[in-house]
């Protein structure tokens, strides 16, 4: 049996499941969250508690019974506290701001750089405009969000200049003068 898939989900008060074919759908305090879960996988709701079972110890079956455990408690938790990922901006001049719904990046180009946040995903940028703080209540789609921010200015490998996550430490390289 899956370590992780036979642990219950614990439904905290204030949280409506309602379970219909293969359509979990869960309701809190923060929104509402959709998901579709494979059907060799039975997902069943008993005395305040989800149940992910699964017909037979075949190597796929093992496999999704501890994904669809994960990404369904995921959601719990996404509806009841939400996710939070924080990104930082390293190097002379490179700032954010927030306009509306999009982020404007100074970032060393010829040019700003403009990305637009999608729906459900709310971002804060510090007074120094030099930090970020991206939430929502879906897991994937927040750390999906600071990855594409993270790629418009990777940070270098000499220098460490770029957008990085706020606890990722660089190995720097040493340059061609260092021996």
């Amino acid at each position: 049996m899956s370590r992780i898939g036979k642990q219950p989900i614990d439904i905290p008060s204030g949280v409506d499941v309602k379970i219909s074919n293969r359509q979990v759908s869960i309701k809190g305090p923060k929104g509402q969250l959709q998901w579709e879960h494979p059907d060799v996988i039975s997902v069943d709701l008993k005395d305040n508690k989800m149940h992910v079972t699964r017909p037979d110890d075949s190597k796929p079956k093992r496999a999704l019974h501890g994904l669809t455990r994960s990404l369904i408690a995921s959601m719990v938790t996404g509806v009841v506290d939400g996710f939070k990922k924080d990104l930082e901006l390293v190097g002379v001049g490179y700032r954010v701001q927030l306009q509306g719904n999009k982020l404007v990046f100074s970032l060393g180009y010829s040019h700003p750089v403009e990305f637009h946040l999608p729906d459900g995903i709310t971002a804060e940028v510090d007074k120094k405009q030099t930090q970020i703080s991206i939430s929502g209540i879906d897991k994937q789609l927040v750390g999906q969000v600071a990855a594409n921010i993270k790629e418009i200015r990777l940070p270098d490998a000499y220098k460490g200049k770029g957008v990085r996550y706020a606890d990722e430490r660089i190995k720097l390289k040493p340059g061609k003068t260092a021996k």
